[in-house]
């Protein structure tokens, strides 16, 4: 065997062996609720930060290790703990850095949780709990990888490392280009790792080389200054409501396709995929068809979407005989690869402008960006990357795109426009992350850290 071949079979052995640690201490981090949406307790995610911190320092490999913020630069306000680790390369081999995150979405109805969300449960080789799989998994992946390079070769190696564990990736990232821009000496790196994406499916990796953007906001539709009667008045004031109904069923045309001049698409291949895997990935039951147009995948990956997340109006048990004078939506519109968030949001206010029925009135606020990304796949981090999931996982890794978004992959590549960004992820289709019963597929977990390993090893041998 060459060395480089004995140094691998060397690296895979000691990761086999981290992977029960590795979970064990994932079940730790699970059950700290470290929400950090507004509302929530923050002193959780502080907590979730120093659980992280002790981690990393029981590596014993960083030279700077530390829980960190940065403030809001919109409101002044100080954002949510991350934890940030640095280790210098040295004989001139390349710097990594690893990031996750360790805050996690609110669980929703507790009642549809068939186990409770913060108590890690492992039911029929998943383990089941809020966080569990989107993103503590990303961090247990990378701590446990870096173990396994300890283990096996020592903690005298030379690549550089460096770990940003972020704590409001769930809220918003709304002080990551700050933290960024704070921080940027310590973070520099040559290969840039964001573990918070998915698999083709339970056995077979992926590296993911597009997300769609996001332009989100809220929309006031207003056609009353105050409440009315319905009986006195109905029939001849439009109410806030029909306005609502009527203007947003402008947003999609019959095929449930979104109908919006100026919201563009990407034309690129995409796998096959069939209706039978929707539905079973999705949830969707048998009599409800699929929306949109042309292969599945491209509309999920290529194609803008339009999805309304929320609204404010009076509730069934509220309801009276009363013409509402004002109703609230949350629009979240998923943005094509190609096309600025920014600009797909001015395509949408001046359809919405323009489709305003009976003179409703209009307010556009709160409104958030998240520029799409294309991955460059002909740098030699991709090439090794890609070599580590076959080998990790025992398959051809597939190239995939994500209807999802990670705004913040935009911040990172201006920031530090010279690095390879590789965008992975220890999610299977059925990890349901960010719904009732969210989990994370153990098998597929193992795989992930054992491939994260050897993509370590293959970077610290490069020349």
């Amino acid at each position: 065997m060459t060395s480089d071949t004995t140094r691998s079979a060397a690296v895979r052995e000691a990761a086999l062996t981290q992977v029960p640690a590795a979970l064990a201490d994932l079940g730790s981090l699970v059950r700290i609720p470290s929400i950090a949406f507004p509302g929530f307790d923050r002193a959780e995610v502080q907590r979730s930060a120093e659980a992280v911190k002790t981690l990393v320092e029981g590596l014993g490999i960083f030279e700077r290790v530390e829980i960190a913020t940065a403030v809001v630069p919109e409101t002044g306000e100080e954002g949510m703990p991350a934890v940030l680790a640095t280790r210098p390369a040295r004989n001139d081999r390349p710097t990594i850095l690893l990031y996750a995150h360790h805050d996690v979405q609110p669980v929703g109805d507790e009642s549809l949780w068939e186990s409770p969300p913060f108590e890690p449960t492992l039911r029929d080789g998943r383990i089941y709990g809020r966080g569990a799989a989107d993103d503590k998994a990303g961090i247990m992946a990378h701590i446990g990888a870096l173990r396994a390079l300890v283990d096996a070769v020592g903690t005298d190696f030379d690549l550089g490392v460096n770990l940003f564990f972020e704590g409001e990736e769930e809220a918003g990232s709304a002080s990551f280009s700050q933290f960024l821009s704070d921080n940027a000496d310590a973070l520099r790196a040559d290969v840039i790792v964001v573990a918070d994406s998915g698999n083709w499916d339970s056995e077979t990796p992926a590296l993911t080389v597009s997300l769609r953007g996001n332009a989100r906001f809220t929309l006031d539709i207003e056609t009353l200054e105050h409440a009315s009667h319905s009986g006195m008045f109905g029939g001849a004031v439009p109410d806030a409501m029909l306005a609502a109904v009527t203007l947003l069923a402008t947003l999609w045309d019959e095929d449930g396709a979104v109908a919006v001049a100026g919201l563009e698409s990407r034309v690129a291949a995409t796998p096959p995929y069939s209706e039978e895997t929707l539905r079973s990935e999705a949830g969707l039951p048998e009599g409800v068809s699929p929306i949109g147009r042309d292969e599945i995948l491209s509309r999920i990956w290529n194609k803008p979407s339009i999805t309304i997340t929320g609204i404010d109006a009076p509730s069934v048990r509220n309801a009276s005989n009363t013409l509402t004078p004002k109703v609230s939506v949350v629009i979240s519109t998923r943005v094509a690869p190609g096309q600025a968030a920014a600009d797909a949001f001015a395509a949408i206010e001046a359809h919405l402008r323009s489709h305003a029925p009976f003179g409703a009135r209009l307010t556009f606020r709160d409104v958030d960006f998240g520029d799409p990304f294309l991955v460059d796949t002909s740098g030699p981090a991709v090439e090794a990357a890609r070599a580590a999931l076959e080998s990790g996982y025992g398959r051809t890794p597939v190239d995939i795109g994500v209807g999802g978004s990670i705004p913040f992959i935009a911040d990172l590549v201006r920031e530090f426009p010279g690095a390879e960004i590789l965008v992975t992820g220890v999610e299977d289709p059925h990890a349901r992350a960010h719904s009732p019963n969210e989990s994370l597929h153990v098998e597929t977990f193992r795989n992930a850290l054992v491939t994260e390993a050897l993509l370590l090893a293959s970077l610290d041998a490069s020349d």
